[in-house]
């Protein structure tokens, strides 16, 4: 894999890294056609004994991709903020971001499937359900849509890196201050 080019901007602390890819809600699926034409869209996942685990529904345009070629990059960002400077070619981003390569497999293990699915629910609507999910529960359901079941695949990172501009609270754009005074350009 292609090394980053831009060094001073790589975070290699592992902790932040996977505390970063668990807390994170979205990411970006970015796979290819066997015919070559790219294709991204975000989805919900969750990171699960350092797997990313997607889900969705049993048909459609991601599943076919990604059985035909399932080769991924999977992508999270977050934008802190935007870093003043006076020279205005100067002015940067604040941003936190991980880029993960590998494979999509479609988990058909129902153990694995059901504890994955568990771990979406734990995520985005935590203690909601009075009751766990069963196995008997994901491996019976149909979606109402297309009568599939729903579809879990497993991205198993091949190469994870991460890159860092940490905020600079002391450089930080706040509108509310950019009101009241306006930097001048040097030339």
């Amino acid at each position: 894999m292609e090394k980053i080019s831009y060094t001073r901007r790589i975070c290699k602390d592992k902790d932040k890294i996977s505390n970063f890819v668990t807390e994170q809600r979205v990411g970006t699926l970015s796979m290819c056609t066997k015919e070559g034409i790219p294709y991204a869209l975000p989805v919900n996942y969750v990171y699960w004994n350092e797997k990313i685990y997607i889900h969705g529904m049993g048909s459609g345009k991601k599943n076919r991709f990604l059985s035909e070629n399932p080769s991924v990059c999977f992508t999270i960002f977050e934008e802190l903020g935007t870093v003043t400077d006076p020279m205005p070619a100067k002015c940067d981003t604040s941003y936190l971001s991980v880029v993960v390569f590998g494979k999509a497999t479609l988990v058909d293990d129902l153990e694995e499937k059901t504890q994955a699915l568990t771990k979406f629910l734990d995520k985005f609507v935590p203690k909601f359900f009075k009751t766990p999910l069963s196995k008997h529960f994901v491996d019976k359901y149909r979606s109402s849509l297309d009568n599939n079941a729903v579809a879990v695949y497993c991205i198993i990172p091949e190469d994870l890196t991460a890159k860092e501009n940490p905020i600079d609270m002391e450089n930080m754009f706040d509108m509310n201050k950019s009101m009241h005074r306006h930097a001048n350009f040097k030339d």
